[in-house]
């Protein structure tokens, strides 16, 4: 069995000050040419990096001259990523790109625990080999991501040109996205915005929260489109401004009203009152958090086209309104 590498070293005068991703990037970049900056950013984040003899977690963090650094370079990989085929739900396609709706329950790139039938798995049986070359290796195409039980709109590039176009869009916050969700209560105001920086939880490193220090900015608009079971629950459209990990779902989850079926967030939930036995069964099998991403906007980074796709509510969320209305 392969196990992971361990690099270590000594950060030089050049490094004094530089956030710690930039500067291992730089100091490991002639021997390590795939340690790309946004790689060591995960692997920071992922306690794969220590300082001194000690796990850091903030990519961020201003390096001092002298300081010894060491990474559990993960091994590897045994292979290139497979083609696989896949029915895949495209919505468009042209010569540069590609938007799909993607179902619950598929990851988008293979990592851990899932090495294949992934999205880029399927992307790559439908788009061919030429797709290899557009990004990094593990993620062929992919210029965002849903998490694995969300469902909904996104778009994939097939080159180079729409990679770089559709970066930096999503970096600028230009593309519009709008989600829809199941909330647990009614949300007061019933129109807002919830904004605060969201970071890795202190408490625990695999959830992510609201910070009151450090962080990212992030903010969400949200409506209530209805009251659900006389407000015991709420369906909501959720537009991005910025695009965190987890963001709705830790945002919701922050102001009292997480996502029904959220299995990291929905603790916080609560009980407003008895529910009826029909909608305690709704909610206990329905099986992933209640998030659906409904509207995906952009421009065309060739033709500089404004492109719009929108889609219905999926299935299985309007059953379980359905249910947990005719249940009160």
């Amino acid at each position: 069995m392969t196990t992971a590498r361990l690099v270590e070293g000594v950060f030089a005068a050049p490094a004094e000050g530089e956030r710690l991703d930039r500067a291992l990037a730089a100091e490991l970049a002639p021997a390590h040419p795939a340690l790309t900056r946004s790689r060591l950013k995960s692997m920071i984040e992922d306690r794969l990096v220590r300082l001194d003899g000690a796990t850091v977690t903030e990519p961020s963090r201003r390096v001092k001259q002298g300081q010894a650094f060491a990474l559990d370079l993960p091994p590897p990989s045994s292979g290139t990523v497979e083609a696989q085929a896949m029915d895949l739900d495209i919505l468009h396609e042209d010569e540069d790109l590609l938007v799909v709706d993607k179902p619950p329950g598929l990851v988008v790139h293979p990592a851990a625990g899932n090495p294949d039938r992934t999205l880029v798995n399927a992307l790559l049986a439908h788009c061919g080999e030429s797709l290899r070359a557009v990004g990094g290796t593990g993620r062929p195409g992919i210029v965002h991501r849903l998490d694995k039980d969300t469902s909904g709109l996104m778009v994939a590039a097939k080159t180079e040109i729409a990679l770089l176009g559709l970066s930096r869009q999503f970096a600028a916050h230009s593309v519009e996205r709008v989600y829809e969700a199941i909330a647990w209560g009614l949300p007061s105001p019933l129109e807002g915005e919830i904004a605060g920086n969201i970071g890795r939880s202190r408490g625990d490193r695999k959830r992510m929260a609201v910070l009151r220090s450090g962080g990212k900015e992030a903010l969400t608009r949200y409506r209530v489109l209805q009251s659900v079971a006389d407000g015991a629950f709420a369906r909501i459209a959720c537009r991005l401004a910025t695009g965190r990990t987890h963001q709705i779902r830790v945002h919701l989850a922050s102001i009292g009203h997480p996502l029904v079926g959220d299995p990291v967030y929905g603790r916080s939930a609560g009980r407003r009152r008895r529910l009826p036995p029909e909608a305690e069964a709704a909610i206990a099998a329905f099986p992933r958090q209640a998030l659906d991403a409904v509207v995906l906007g952009f421009q065309h980074p060739r033709s500089g086209e404004r492109l719009r796709f929108e889609r219905p509510l999926r299935s299985d969320m309007v059953a379980l309104l359905r249910i947990l209305e005719e249940a009160r």
